[in-house]
This record gives C-alpha cells, sequence and structure tokens, in this order.
C-alpha cells in the first residue's frame, strides 16, 4: 500500500520559549492514563476456534500464487452521508485556506462496493443508493459475469454480513443464473471482528483519507470523485503485499487460539 502521510506533532498550548516552568499543574508523564482520550479497535475474541479458522483460511488465501483462471477479489462495502453546503465556500488563496460554513445540510447516504485484485493493483468502486442483498448481487454476477468472464472460479474474500452470502444471489436473479453465478466462486469469509484481514477494507481505509476528506453533497458528486480517484490509483498500479502469514499469527496472536491444556 502507499504510505501513509507523516503525522505532524501537535503544538503545546501555552508553550514558551525556553520552557520556563509556570504555575498550575505539572505536565502529563507519557505513562499517565489519559480518560478524555479514546480509540476505536476491531478487538477479535480471545480463545476462540471459530475466529482462528477463519483468520488461517484467509491468510492461505492471501498466499497463493497469482492464477489468472482463479484470480483473488476481495470485496467491502462501506456507507457515505452526502453533506451539501448552505453557503458557497471561500476559495483558497495565497496565505489563506479555503473557508467552509459551519452549517451544513444532510442530503442522504450512498454506498460504496469497494473491489480490489490486491495481486494486481486493480480496484473498482461501485456507488450505489442501497446496500441491499441484491444491490450486493449484482456486483458480485459483474466479477463473475463481465470481469472474470474467462475464469474458471473467482476466489471471493469477503466480511461475514448477511448480504456476502449465496442466498443473496438467489434474491436478485432467476434461479439457473444464480446457482451459474455460485458455481464460480469460491467464497472466504473473513471472521467477525476481523475485517482487518480484508484487504478491500484497506482500500476503502485510503479512499477515505484521501478522497472522501471533505463535503460531498450529491450522488454524481460522489460518483465523479471516486472515479478519478479510482482511476489514478489504477494507473500507478498500487498493489498490497500481504505479509502476514498463519505462522506468525501462531506466534503473534496466541491468545485468540483456544488452550488446550
Amino acid at each position: 500500500m502507499d504510505d501513509a502521510t507523516p503525522g505532524r506533532q501537535a503544538r503545546r498550548v501555552g508553550g514558551r520559549p525556553g520552557g520556563l516552568r509556570r504555575d498550575g499543574a505539572p505536565p502529563l508523564e507519557k505513562s499517565e492514563l489519559k480518560p478524555h482520550l479514546r480509540e476505536q479497535w476491531c478487538i477479535p475474541p480471545e480463545k476462540n476456534a471459530e475466529f482462528v479458522a477463519a483468520m488461517e483460511d484467509v491468510l492461505d488465501v492471501y498466499h497463493r500464487p497469482y492464477d489468472e483462471k482463479w484470480p483473488l477479489v476481495c470485496l467491502d462495502e462501506a456507507s457515505r452521508q452526502l453533506i451539501g453546503e448552505t453557503v458557497l465556500p471561500v476559495p483558497a488563496v495565497p496565505g489563506r485556506p479555503e473557508r467552509v460554513d459551519y452549517e451544513y445540510v444532510r442530503n442522504g447516504t450512498a454506498n460504496l462496493f469497494m473491489v480490489t485484485e490486491p495481486l494486481l493493483g486493480w480496484r473498482a468502486v461501485k456507488v450505489t443508493e442501497k446496500r441491499t442483498a441484491k444491490d450486493c448481487a449484482e456486483v458480485v454476477r459483474w466479477l463473475v459475469e463481465d470481469v472474470h468472464e474467462e475464469a474458471d472460479k473467482v476466489v471471493l474474500v469477503m466480511d461475514n454480513l448477511n448480504t456476502h452470502k449465496v442466498a443473496s444471489l438467489y434474491e436478485a436473479f432467476p434461479p439457473e443464473q444464480a446457482r451459474r453465478i455460485a458455481e464460480r466462486l469460491e467464497i472466504h469469509h473473513a471472521p467477525k471482528h476481523g475485517s482487518w484481514l480484508n484487504v478491500a477494507e484497506i482500500e476503502l481505509s485510503v479512499l477515505s483519507r484521501q478522497c472522501l476528506d471533505r463535503r460531498i453533497g450529491s450522488m454524481d458528486e460522489l460518483m465523479r470523485e471516486v472515479a478519478a480517484w479510482e482511476e489514478e490509483r489504477n494507473e500507478r498500479r498500487v498493489e498490497t503485499r500481504w505479509r502476514f502469514t498463519t505462522a506468525d499469527a501462531r506466534i503473534k496472536l496466541h491468545r485468540l487460539y483456544p488452550s488446550l491444556s
């Protein structure tokens, strides 16, 4: 993946030349608790056989050699709130950033289906109004019947959502077509609380930082911005080099494995 943009250290509030000490509370040590701060994590369950079984399954898939007849594809989805402006922003000028009014208007939500082939450095983003089983089924159909028409099977890694099931195909298509699509899929589900194992989620994170970190007010605008990001990233063929292995997991994540003693 692309390197993350280096962060800058926050300025010290009320800092003074020479570090002169002033009256008041002493500065916090790095080891002291900061209850006002909180980080959100996807915390996996410990000593859970179901989790580690799904984790090792996905890890093994990521280390298969590339095979154009069995292409590896990762799929994930995310919602995006459409936020419009109530007052036109004041454009940036030299020495002054763009000015945006604090008021805004909500224009509903959109859904983003992220499809990525990590071994080829290719991704595609499908913008939809909803995130139903039928929407997901249409993305899978597109992958199987259009993108990889010549493949024997599409190796598909997805999160364990209720719409990420073969049953969704039967909600969207006639049974003959649904069965035909299903027979050309090899599905691997990332474990619950283990979405970090899905490369498509990594791509969604990059998309969020590089493209969606501002107000976007309509579906049309969202589709234009996402398409431009997708085209630029595909032209550079940004690949995902997955190095974490099953052997690594058994050492570094041993607490997640059931105890046999």
